[in-house]
Order: C-alpha cells, then structure tokens, then sequence
C-alpha cells in the first residue's frame, strides 16, 4: 500500500498505527475527513499483526510468536531482533515505501522472512503484515478493507480516475493470465526434464546427454542411445545385472536425493503455535502428553508459560513434500500458512518432483502441479498491492491459479475449472469463475504451443475410442463403478493404517530419508523385472486406456502385449495385469505421504486401470467364448471380438477409483471427455463415477484430503458436508473468566500490565488470532482482537507504567502537531462485534463462520455478555461430533 503521508517526519515506521485515523473527537479534526481504504474498519481494524517487532517488556525474554526458524533451536540474534525497537523509516529508508516495479519484482521472487514468516513480500523489516502464522483469515475485513479502497479509487471522476479504475480492473485479468502463462512453463519444465532423468535409469545419449531416449533416437533403435550394459560392458557381472545394479542404483539415488531435496524445506514452528484448542495433533515430533496443570490455569504467569514452551515439542511439517492440494485448500478456506506458497517453495519442489517422479515411484506429478500453480500465483499477488494486501482478493488468484495446475496436469481446462469449484475453493463467485477459466485456457493454450512430448498434446495419455459401446456393456460399467469406489475407500483406510502404524515408529518419524529408502529399494526391487511395473505411471495409463485398433502403444510395442490376438492369449494378460495390480496397489500405499513431492491422481488412476482392463479383459474372453449368447448380439462378429474395448474399461475404472480416493464427480467426467474427445462414452463415464462415490461414500466418509486435513488438526470448516445439529451456542459456550475479559465498568483506563496478562492467557489457549470482549456492566461494548493488541501493546514507550484508554471520552482540542497518542486504543477496538443469543441453534452458528469467515462469535445471555466461541472450539465440536456418529 502506497504511502500517503510518506512525507511527514515521524520516529517510527509507517504503520495501520499512523494510517489509522483517531475518532473525530473534535469538529477540527473532522472536517474534509472521508473515509477510504486506509480508514478504520468499522471504527477498528480486525486482524493485522505484525511479524518482527519487540517491546521492553517482561515478555521480551520468551521465545516471540513471531519468529520462525529451520532447525531444532533458533539464532541468538534472531532472539536480539526482537528485543530491538523499530528504527524511524526516515533513518532506514529515504524514499517511498510505494517502490519501483523492479524493487516490486525482486520482493515477489524474495522470502522476506524466512520460510514461516510472512510471505507477502514487504521491503521493509519493520512493516506491520496482515495475518500471523496458523491463524484464521477475517474475510469480513479484507471485503470492507477492498470496499474502502474501491470507494476512494472511483472518488475521482476525471479522465485520469477513470483510466485508472480501469487498470485496477485489468489487475486480475493480467495476474491470471501471467499465472496461466507461467504454470505451463513450469509444466513444460518438469516434464521434459523428467523424462530426460527417468530415461537414466537405462542409459544415457552419447550425442546429447540431456535428451531422452525418444528424442536421442526418433526413428527407433540407434547407435547414440548407449544402455548401461554397453558402457559397463567390462566388468564381470553380466549384461543383465549391470542393468539391473544400475537401476537399482538411479532408483534409490533418485528418491533420496528428491527427499534430501524437500526437506530443506523443514520448518520447525515454537511450541506457542501450537492449535491446543484441536484434539490432535500428529504434526509434532515426539508429541507429549499436554500439561492439563498449566494450559488450564488462567492464572499461571509468563515464567510458567516459558517453561511450558521449552518442555512442549515444536510443531515441524516440510512445504515441499507431499502433494500440497489439501494444504492448498485449508488455506483457501482462510487458514494461515506462511512460507507454503512462498518461492523457495516453489523451486525446491520444482526440483524435488522432477527427481521423484524420475525415480520410479508409485507417484504422480498432477497433485504438486496443483501446489506449484498455486505458488505462482500467490508470488503474481505480490506485483499489484490490491492482492497483495489482501487476502480476500488474494484467493481469487489462487483459486484460479490451482485449477491451472489441474488444466495443464489432465490437458484439461474445463476439467480444471470445476476442480477449482468442487475441490479447493472455499468461495467462488461468478466473476472469479470467470476468471479461472481464462487462466486456465491461457495455460492449456501454452503448453499446447510448447509441445512437452512433441506430439502436440498437452498430456501423454490422451487417448481417442473410434467404437461405440454396447448396450448389454452398462451392466458391466457399474460393476467397474463398484470395484473403482470399493478401492478407493480401501486406499483411504490402509494409508490411514499404514501412517499411523509404520510412520509413527520414532526413529523413521526422526529419519524421513530412512523411510524413503526404503520405499525406493522395495520399489526397484518390485519394478524392475516386469514389463508394466517399470514403467512410468502415466505411460503405463496410456496403455492400460489404449484400444487395441493396431495404432496404439499397446498393440505396437513389443514386450507390452494387452492386445490378445485370440481368446487364448486373455487367460496370460489377466495374470499380468493382476499381477501388477497387487504390485502397484501395494507399492501406493508405501509410496503415498513420504516426504517426497507425490499426488496421488495418476497412481490411483493406474491401479484402477489395471482392475479396469482386466474387467474388460474378462468380458473379451466371455464374448469370444459364447459368441452364441443372444446378449451380444453381433458383437462377436467384429474382428477378434473388438466391439469390446478393454481399454475402456480401464479408462473408466481409473476415473471410478481416483473418485473413491478423491472423491471428486464431475470434475473427473469432464476431465475422462477432454481426454478422450468422444461425447459417445461420457454416459459411461459418468454412470461409473456416481456409483463409485456412492460406494465410496458408504464405505468410508472422508476423502484422501479430508484425512490429511485430520491428521494434521488444520482448522478447516468443511462446507460441502453439513453435520445434523441438534443443539444450540450454549454446548460449546465455556464459562466466562476474568481473565479472558476487559472490564471497564470503574474506569476505561486499563493498565498495560494488565492488558498483557490477558494476551499471554490468550496465547498459551493457543488463541493466536482471538480477542478480548470489553464489558461494562456486564454489558458487551466492543472486542479488541488480540493481534491488534499485541501490535498497540509493543508500541508503548513505558509499558510498565502505561495506562490504555478502551473507551471513547470527550477531551480537550489538542495541537495538530501533536504525535498519536500511543496509550488511546480505542482506534483498535470494534466497537461492534457479531454476537449471537445463547439460545441460537447450531445451525445459525455453522452458517455464520463458514458464510461469514468470523473468528469468532461473542455469546450474550438476556443482553449481557455470557462468553465467546472461537471458530477452532467450533471445528473441534463438529469433529467431536461427527466422530460420535461414525
């Protein structure tokens, strides 16, 4: 945000502080005042808070919420920074805090903070940021914050003001294009190098060691692609154990070199931040039982709570791990993760994929795609202050940014719009449908003219069925809908089996590279000695969803062979297919939540192709078997009995299990018609995904993501399934303490003193983004959110002996030259908070934190306050409750 008043000469950095205005007490100050996108928010502002500042307070010698760091213990100077006081911003910086385009650019590719600090990209160390770590988005302000702004930009009604108005319209759709543009060079990227890698495994181009074998040799077999067996030829151990050692070798050095990689990415997070108002919490290393003694006692001093916090374990996750689409969606739905959309992000897990997915992994590429898109776009925010800044707008890119990364992963920009729709937007109105569709067009249309595979197709499994199905074939389309959701939810079960049985073993939860070694030998050693198993996934799902039509790869290839000649050769493909099917099915399982960049929509898909082809492997040989039967009709009579496409079948299994993992429905039949190009076998695809979601949903409630979204205790407020309430506020309403409240019944001075007592009883809560009511008479007057608390607390000369003004009270006119009075909080408090009867329904609560994104609601008792909710208590009610269904 530009600085107006960037001029003036003031001992301390430009602030919401300065930019906040004080109430109008007098006639004087209140005359030509408007307000605009820098006034304050209903009279107060909601949610900012600060990243590195200190304060000479008793609170200074603690670990600062606000740090962040890489490692088990944190920097003795990171320590010193934040017992230092804000220098003037006329003594650190002599211009503008607006800043060229260039310092823009070079602040959108930085990491300001470090990996968990703020990732907005300020210039300037001592401007105070939105939202800290783990806390929850208030889209009510950004929406009014965006309103101001909006109102003060139409306000000038020349030529100039409105050229302007137009370029701030044109923000959004020069983001998504930029977006679109970007994500499919990063496609392209990490699809021609991985090739190139994967191809290592068996040789190298003597000519051209970047090139894969395909491009090293085009017409076939030639002299320049050189096997490792050809250049070991010397030693003693014989063809076929150099090509196996050698696989083996690039394998294993592949996986933990990609692991190696992603954890670079480490980030250990103060015990402060621990979401201790969640049930669980499987994030944490060597988690030890919580000290009911000292988290339950308001009372407990800040001394208590620093030896709380050095005996409470960290909280440690790795950003470039996994596959980043159900962080993604947390913080679409307004949960704060620094540092997970950051740049360095970006290209470790760039780097990281390319070696996975070259390594032979059960893996797939589609997942992190989706992570990596929504990086750009998060990066792209930073070059325009209107998303910058605010982190309602901010969504809007990032929504359309992720569905991006699931166009250029499917070849399948429709595909990708909808999976913004279903999967990770939280909210998706008209005008960011819109612009999600342009960006992922412009993505789709990019990489078409890069050309990745020199075929000119976006994916390498796209595939075209010339035959129409049969009629008796729908029979035969619902069982594979059955088997798809059957699978699908037991993946979901045995991944939840296998995390939290294997990986809670303490030495491969303190070793991660040890566990993915070992994932890497059992793979190789699996792998390599079948045809199918070695390949890579999403060559193997090309031929899996091949016809047999003489052109595909799966009747070309020699050593492939799942084109029977005769009702003879069926009975040895059904064995192979099998075969790798339990291989890969198992090899997921392993695979899936090591700390490698891994999705999971391509491997699932491959597991239910294989299923699939075997159905219809099965139904070729029941048709050549009983060409007779009055069922068929003439589709005997068709050459080799082809009026059956196994390849179909595994098509439509695979859409059919990756919607029991995932569970997502249209998304995935739009995306089966854009790979296949045929209106004619839509009915089929969509006929299996919705019995393999009803069988799915049956079997087993939460999909792949819900389960890492409850295993890792984000507080995410599922809107796509409400729960059947029958109780009302009064349920999850605790008893109102003191300590929790600001009584200004006797006097509106409070001591500061004071004031940071109740901040650290909110902190040590784990209620890092709550608030403090403020009452007379037991009657609510206004909130002040902690975050601004802390913000106005930090900046009292003398703390110790400060006293704050919490309420509005005429005073004497005072000189225009005089500063701020640092002691008036009244410019902080919301004079008006969102408060629900204690007798409301459930229903009405729901409603207002998943519509509304409150973070939280104060509950009143017959006009009086009786307490305040947190939208995390609400979160653990409803898991409580839920789990108490099941």
């Amino acid at each position: 945000m530009a600085d107006s008043e960037g001029d003036l000469h003031i001992s301390q950095p430009t602030s919401p502080l300065t930019l906040r205005r004080p109430f109008p007490i007098n006639t004087r100050h209140a005359q030509g005042y408007e307000p605009d996108e820098r006034s304050p928010l209903l009279r107060a502002s909601r949610s900012r808070v600060r990243i590195h500042s200190g304060s000479n307070t008793p609170r200074a010698q603690l670990l600062s919420r606000n740090q962040s760091y890489t490692g088990k213990h944190p920097p003795p100077v990171a320590r010193q920074m934040t017992r230092q006081r804000p220098r003037s911003i006329r003594s650190a910086r002599h211009h503008s805090r607006r800043g060229s385009w260039g310092q823009r650019l070079i602040s959108a590719l930085s990491e300001p903070h470090g990996p968990l600090s703020e990732s907005k990209g300020s210039l300037f160390p001592d401007d105070r940021v939105w939202y800290d770590q783990f806390t929850s988005t208030d889209w009510v302000h950004d929406t009014i914050a965006d309103s101001h702004r909006v109102k003060a930009l139409r306000s000038r009604r020349d030529f100039l003001g409105r050229i302007r108005v137009a370029l701030d319209g044109a923000q959004g759709w020069i983001l998504s294009a930029l977006s679109g543009f970007v994500v499919a060079l990063i496609a392209y990227t990490v699809d021609v190098a991985e090739s190139t890698v994967f191809d290592f495994k068996d040789g190298y181009c003597a000519g051209a060691w970047y090139r894969d074998e395909k491009r090293c040799c085009p017409h076939g077999a030639c002299d320049s692609w050189k096997s490792w067996s050809q250049t070991f030829s010397h030693l003693p151990m014989g063809e076929k154990w150099i090509k196996f050692s050698a696989y083996m070798v690039c394998v294993v050095g592949f996986a933990c070199l990609s692991c190696w990689v992603a954890l670079w990415t480490k980030t250990v997070v103060p015990s402060a931040y621990q979401l201790t108002t969640l049930d669980e919490n499987l994030a944490a290393e060597n988690l030890l039982p919580p000290p009911h003694d000292i988290s339950s006692d308001d009372n407990a001093s800040p001394r208590q709570r620093y030896d709380l916090i050095k005996e409470s374990p960290p909280m440690v996750y790795y950003s470039a791990a996994g596959s980043g689409v159900a962080e993604v969606r947390v913080i679409l739905s307004g949960f704060v993760l620094h540092g997970f959309l950051g740049f360095k992000t970006l290209v470790i897990k760039m780097v990281a994929l390319v070696l996975s997915a070259s390594s032979g992994l059960s893996l797939g590429k589609e997942g992190p795609y989706v992570h990596m898109a929504s990086c750009v776009g998060n990066i792209a925010c930073r070059l325009f202050t209107k998303y910058d800044r605010n982190d309602a707008k901010r969504r809007e890119v990032l929504s359309a940014a992720a569905a991006a990364g699931v166009a250029v992963a499917f070849g399948a920009p429709l595909g990708g719009v909808l999976f913004g729709l279903e999967e990770v937007a939280y909210f998706f109105p008209a005008k960011t449908l819109f612009r999600t569709f342009f960006c992922c067009i412009i993505a789709a249309l990019s990489l078409k003219f890069l050309n990745p595979y020199g075929t000119h197709k976006v994916v390498m499994f796209e595939v075209r069925y010339l035959v129409d199905w049969e009629y008796f074939e729908l029979i035969s389309f619902v069982f594979v809908g059955i088997l798809g959701g059957a699978i699908g939810a037991l993946f979901i079960k045995a991944s939840k089996h296998w995390a939290q049985s294997f990986r809670r073993v303490s030495f491969i939860k303190a070793y991660p590279l040890v566990e993915v070694f070992l994932v890497a030998v059992t793979t190789g050693l699996m792998s390599y000695w079948g045809a199918l198993t070695k390949l890579p996934v999403t060559k193997l799902l090309l031929n899996l969803a091949s016809p047999c039509d003489g052109t595909s790869e799966a009747s070309l290839e020699g050593g492939i062979g799942l084109c029977p000649k005769s009702v003879d050769d069926i009975p040895p493909i059904i064995l192979t297919l099998f075969t790798t099917f339990l291989i890969k099915g198992f090899l997921t399982i392993i695979t899936f939540g090591i700390k490698v960049p891994a999705g999971i929509y391509i491997p699932s898909m491959v597991v239910g192709g294989l299923m699939g082809r075997i159905v219809g492997h099965l139904m070729q040989w029941w048709v050549l078997a009983a060409p007779d039967f009055g069922l068929f009709g003439s589709c005997a009579a068709a050459a080799d009995g082809t009026c059956i496409q196994p390849g179909v079948y595994g098509l439509i299994a695979a859409g059919a299990t990756m919607c029991g993992v995932t569970r997502l429905s249209v998304t995935l039949a739009v995306i089966l018609f854009e790979l296949t190009g045929s209106l004619d076998y839509v009915l089929p695809f969509s006929l299996a995904i919705l019995v393999a979601k009803w069988v799915a949903d049956a079997m087993e409630p939460l999909s792949i993501y819900d389960l890492l979204t409850s295993m890792n205790s984000y507080p995410f407020l599922d809107n796509k399934h409400k729960p059947v309430f029958t109780g009302d506020l009064t349920d999850i309403v605790p008893r109102v303490r003191r300590e929790r409240i600001i009584d200004i019944t006797n006097s509106p001075l409070v001591p500061a003193t004071s004031l940071r007592a109740k901040l650290e009883i909110l902190h040590r809560a784990g209620e890092l983004d709550g608030g403090l009511p403020i009452v007379r008479h037991d009657v609510l007057v206004g909130l002040i959110p902690a975050p601004d608390l802390e913000f106005a607390l930090d900046q009292l000369v003398d703390e110790v002996s400060s006293l704050c003004l919490m309420d509005r009270v005429p005073r004497v006119d005072e000189d225009e030259g005089d500063g701020p009075d640092r002691t008036d909080f009244t410019q902080f408090i919301d004079p008006a908070p969102v408060s629900l009867d204690i007798r409301s329904p459930m229903d009405l609560v729901y409603e207002c934190f998943v519509k509304l994104g409150l973070r939280y609601i104060c509950v009143l008792s017959e006009g009086k306050y009786a307490g305040m909710t947190h939208k995390k208590t609400f979160v653990k009610y409803m898991r409580e409750l839920q789990e108490g269904e099941e």
